[in-house]
């Protein structure tokens, strides 16, 4: 009996471990779930600013990095200068924009937590456009009523190499990279 169990144990030992990392795998690369109920593709805020109108109430998820928080008595406003998402909804680090837009939030937001700079997605109904300065210029933002929104995790700085000196260029005359070993 041991070894008809053995043999039935190593016969599903593949599919059960590919499974397994198949599903793990997935886990890794998928949006975040207070953002997940938006279409794939909508108006940006560009279009949205453009025409307000033609899209007011239409579901859009929008993204990119904070701008400042305001909070109020039944809620907070947040602004963000928009960027392109990536496929798991999260802003690309690049120097566009569709410009800026606010989204309502009715809950209180921490500006500490959500700090100018972080990355920030939201998921929600677009109501319209607001009027208001940057410095001193007049900015029409549009306005998305959020139903879901998240936070990024700060993104880690990128990893240096260590620098080597070659010794024939090195900066140091003394410089002996077989120092305890000799020649």
């Amino acid at each position: 009996m041991d070894g008809e169990r053995q043999r039935l144990a190593g016969r599903w030992r593949g599919p059960v471990a590919a499974l397994l990392a198949a599903l793990w795998l997935a886990g890794c690369a998928s949006i975040p779930l207070p953002i997940r109920s938006a279409p794939e593709q909508g108006p940006s805020p560009a279009e949205v600013r453009a025409t307000p109108q033609r899209f007011a109430g239409t579901v859009v998820r929008w993204g990119g990095v904070i701008a400042g928080v305001e909070n109020k008595a039944d809620g907070s406003i947040v602004a963000v200068v928009s960027r392109p998402l990536s496929d798991v909804a999260r802003p690309e680090e690049v120097d566009t924009t569709a410009g800026r837009f606010l989204a309502y939030i009715k809950a209180f937001i921490d500006p500490v937590v959500y700090a100018k700079g972080r990355d920030f997605t939201v998921v929600g109904k677009v109501s319209g456009v607001e009027r208001r300065k940057i410095g001193e210029y007049d900015y029409s933002f549009p306005v998305v009523q959020a139903s879901g929104y998240y936070l990024w995790p700060k993104r880690l700085a990128p990893m240096r190499e260590p620098y080597y000196y070659y010794p024939a260029v090195s900066p140091w005359p003394y410089y002996d990279p077989w120092f305890p070993y000799g020649r």
